[in-house]
């Protein structure tokens, strides 16, 4: 079984979507919606698609940590509220799984829905940062289960809680990437910024992260770069 982690914090208008198409998946799977203390439906809605839905302080990290605790599933997968999958993607991974039993993870890759240059550029420097081994959450990370075990888990930290659980997840063990099933998200954060702010902003995360700064600090960073552009 697959158990698919969704952390949530006011998501009625996107997580409908999300929702509907799982529901639509043959393969046998649980759904686990972890909200942050959402105001708006988010919860109800969630209910709705009688899925399993369970309240923490609010940070992906932190969300997507304790949703897995109370998962049952032999493979994990972690999807972003306003993602968008096709109906035959937990077969494909199911079946990629199966086939490949060195395979200890990886992701689906990812596609935008606004075909503007810039994120079609976005995803080009996606799929170029996939060929070193890195990903990030909004292309769909998964893993095996004794794997995520394994290596610590998803750590509840306040932001780069994907880079840090994908740089262990690479040293684990051989990972894919899944192409022929693309998986498609949101924008909606590339539109607070410039892409000029946008990507310098990337870069400066990956560098002081890399050089130690504590995730707090780098969470200050973001969240005030992103009251600056609300």
């Amino acid at each position: 079984m697959i158990s698919i982690i969704i952390p949530t914090l006011n998501e009625a208008e996107s997580l409908p979507g999300l929702l509907a198409s799982l529901s639509r998946s043959k393969v046998a799977h649980e759904v686990i919606v972890c909200d942050g203390g959402s105001s708006d439906k988010t919860v109800s809605i969630a209910q709705n698609f009688n899925t399993k839905v369970l309240t923490s302080a609010p940070g992906r990290g932190i969300q997507l940590s304790a949703g897995t605790s109370i998962s049952n599933g032999e493979l994990i997968l972690f999807l972003h509220a306003d993602t968008r999958l096709h109906s035959d993607a937990l077969e494909r991974l199911e079946t990629i799984l199966i086939e490949k039993p060195d395979i200890v993870g990886g992701n689906f890759r990812v596609f935008y829905d606004d075909k503007s240059p810039f994120c079609r550029f976005v995803e080009f420097l996606c799929r170029l940062m996939r060929t070193i081994g890195m990903y990030y959450g909004d292309s769909g990370i998964f893993v095996r289960r004794h794997v995520y075990d394994a290596i610590g888990g998803i750590r509840p930290i306040e932001i780069m809680e994907d880079v840090d659980f994908v740089l262990r997840l690479e040293k684990s063990g051989k990972t894919c990437c899944i192409s022929d099933i693309p998986l498609t998200t949101s924008t909606r954060r590339f539109k607070r910024s410039s892409p000029l702010s946008l990507i310098i902003m990337w870069v400066r995360m990956h560098i002081l992260f890399a050089c130690g700064v504590s995730t707090r600090y780098l969470a200050r960073i973001y969240d005030a770069r992103n009251t600056n552009n609300s």
